[in-house]
């Protein structure tokens, strides 16, 4: 099989806002026309793997899950050259045996925001990409081998509801969503997934559970307070699940198996004589294999 150097993009969710093990680091601001991403980039290798790390609500948590620049985040993400995003995400969960301390690498989302910007196209570049599957299935199959070899309680597959926030779920809600078939409930996973994939890098997502949010009779209420205790066993282990899949992804398909880095093919709609030009120049690093060819 053909392979390619990787480079690992790590988008750490709440309690992780750094990765220990790196060496050769840097951290760098970088540009994109879509805004000013979480915060600065770290750039490592770890166990010989380039990766790139990007707190999600910047270091110190001064962003809410509806202030993200999701589109700066992911677009800086593919300008520093990142093949594969592991997204790492708190979560609640909807499923009595998806206890507080567990992994899911979830493989399905629900959308439920309603305030973000949810793709790089538009009006004078319109592009359909597939979500039909939207987590890279190569990722996820590496990251659940990975976790069996540290010892991390991970289950792979669910269905991940993603809500607006900033606060928690109402009762209605949750029951509500039990009902749909959703496992877990997170803020920042929509339009994450969505614009990982316009921008054809593959993305999966360790969802780590925190709480039963507030349908459990014995759990009724979601305290912050227990959601940092718990999210500082996550953090550890979190941190020893990507030190264990480092060196597998070291090598990877140049064509991912998954297809994921070739979602643009047959996505863009608008005729090339019809093209926003400044459109497509912000578009140079999501959507520039497709655009200059």
């Amino acid at each position: 099989m053909t392979v390619s150097e990787s480079v690992i993009g790590v988008i750490g969710g709440s309690g992780i806002y750094e990765i220990e093990g790196l060496s050769n680091t840097r951290l760098e601001q970088v540009a994109s026309p879509f805004g000013e991403p979480s915060d600065a980039l770290l750039f490592g290798d770890l166990e010989g793997q380039p990766m790139v790390f990007l707190p999600r609500h910047g270091r110190g948590h001064e962003l809410p899950p509806n202030g993200v620049n999701y589109r700066a985040n992911i677009d800086a993400l593919k300008r520093s050259g990142v093949t594969d995003i592991l997204s790492l995400s708190a979560v609640g969960s909807f499923r009595e045996e998806l206890s507080p301390g567990t992994f899911v690498l979830v493989d399905q989302f629900i959308d439920r925001t309603i305030q973000r910007d949810k793709s790089f196209f538009g009006p004078g570049l319109v592009a359909h990409v597939s979500m039909s599957h939207p987590v890279c299935a190569r990722l996820a199959g590496v990251l659940a081998a990975a976790a069996e070899s540290v010892d991390v309680t991970a289950v792979r597959g669910g269905t991940y509801l993603a809500m607006e926030g900033p606060q928690f779920s109402s009762l209605a809600e949750s029951e509500l969503y039990r009902t749909w078939g959703c496992d877990v409930v997170g803020m920042t996973n929509m339009p994450e997934a969505k614009l990982a994939r316009e921008a054809e890098i593959c993305y999966a997502t360790v969802a780590m559970v925190t709480d039963y949010d507030c349908w459990h009779p014995d759990h009724e209420h979601v305290q912050v307070a227990d959601i940092i205790r718990v999210l500082t066993a996550n953090a550890d282990h979190a941190r020893a699940l990507v030190r264990a899949v480092a060196p597998v992804l070291r090598d990877r398909p140049i064509v991912c198996s998954a297809g994921c880095n070739h979602a643009l093919d047959a996505a863009i709609i608008t005729a090339p004589e019809a093209r926003d030009p400044a459109m497509a120049a912000k578009l140079d690093a999501v959507a520039g294999r497709v655009l200059n060819t």
